[in-house]
């Protein structure tokens, strides 16, 4: 074979024949995540490894071919015959495209390792939705990528409040997987009766008589209970418009019917069997003292709603640690922002803040309850992206 005079032959690629399989280091410099060989374009300059020294090549072609997945760079040594065209991996190139295309995943890596290490969701609505659209969170932007409903198969679930908005779309989601729900209200609906395994008529969450009522109904043991009634009224209050008895109906709704669920369940011997039920308390970002400063910057107002939801979460907190010893986690969730008759007074705001409909939320929730346990008993969660918020 014919080689450039200026050459010696110790700086010419190896033989083909002659070609022994990657040492250990330089499989070591093969980038741990998939490389993108898509920058590559034939003609292109590069540097390609042979016998352990980088020569001058240009790309012949790149394979997409499951036999070439190792090695899919045809390349080809600048001044040499053919013969010495080779196959070659990202061990054994160097580009500065392919380079760029590292620190580019590089940095993804590093974004995505500093996104699991939150703790903490943001209080500013808009900016989370925003920062969730910005990275492509599918977790919060499209919980089906890791929802599995099929968790939720054979399992009894009570849903306290059941007739109507994100209860009954519980129920029908439980119905949908295989669960058994069993449900709650006042007065049934038609949809809530087809979507329930059982429906408890005739409860009020605001009399330890009504739910111990609901309790004496139950037979067989629970997986789950999942308590949603809850109560937010279209009305002005701040300051000039005091609403004292709206205050005291949503404190007795969103606070004590929590409260009084749990007790009657436990009066009845629901939480003392083989198998104790995990308690999940739909409550709302609502309930965040901290994050009033920034949701209520400068303006205050709805006190009743803020407040009893503060109440509903601090006694999801103390009955956290009452029935610590007995192995019962109770945890409280934000459903996240749904498009319910409830928040149409915001319905200027869905589309800024990311509002889901209620068959979604109901999905966020069913994900975050079967993860609950005793590590996770206590927290407050925000099932839009599994992120805690601070009491």
């Amino acid at each position: 074979r014919l080689y450039p005079l200026s050459r010696p032959a110790s700086e010419r690629p190896a033989d083909p024949s002659a070609r022994a399989e990657p040492s250990r280091a330089q499989r070591a410099m093969a980038p741990a995540a998939a490389v993108d060989y898509s920058v590559l374009t034939p003609g292109m300059r590069v540097q390609a490894e042979s016998g352990g020294v980088f020569y001058a090549a240009e790309v012949v072609t790149v394979s997409d071919a499951k036999k070439r997945a190792k090695a899919p760079v045809k390349v080809h040594f600048v001044g040499y015959a053919a013969d010495y065209d080779e196959w070659v991996g990202a061990s054994r190139l160097r580009s500065k495209a392919l380079k760029a295309k590292e620190a580019e995943a590089a940095a993804q890596k590093r974004e995505l390792k500093k996104q699991k290490a939150r703790v903490f969701s943001l209080a500013d609505q808009v900016a989370r939705y925003a920062r969730a659209q910005k990275e492509d969170n599918k977790r919060y932007l499209d919980i089906t990528t890791v929802y599995d409903g099929s968790k939720m198969k054979g399992k009894r679930v009570l849903v306290v409040g059941a007739n109507k908005g994100l209860g009954l779309e519980l129920a029908k989601e439980l119905t949908n997987v295989g669960a058994e729900p069993i449900t709650t209200c006042r007065a049934p609906t038609p949809e809530q009766e087809a979507a329930s395994k059982q429906v408890i008529k005739g409860i009020e969450v605001t009399t330890m008589e009504s739910m111990n009522k609901m309790a004496s109904e139950i037979t067989g043991a629970l997986d789950y209970v999942i308590f949603v009634a809850g109560y937010f009224p279209d009305i002005t209050d701040n300051l000039d418009s005091m609403q004292e008895v709206e205050a005291i109906k949503q404190i007795d709704i969103c606070a004590l019917g929590p409260l009084r669920c749990v007790a009657a369940l436990k009066a009845a011997g629901h939480l003392s069997g083989e198998k104790k039920p995990a308690i999940v308390i739909i409550s709302s970002q609502a309930g965040s003292a901290k994050w009033r400063f920034t949701q209520n910057k400068d303006k205050g107002g709805d006190y009743g709603h803020h407040m009893c939801r503060a109440a509903c979460n601090m006694g999801g907190i103390l009955m956290s640690e009452e029935l610590k010893a007995a192995g019962v986690p109770v945890i409280l969730l934000h459903p996240g922002f749904n498009r319910t008759e409830t928040t149409k007074r915001h319905s200027d705001r869905w589309d800024t803040e990311g509002a889901v409909e209620p068959s979604v939320g109901a999905k966020r929730v069913l994900y975050e309850t079967g993860k609950v346990d005793m590590d996770s008993t206590g927290k407050f969660v925000n099932c839009e992206d599994g992120l805690q918020i601070p009491y």
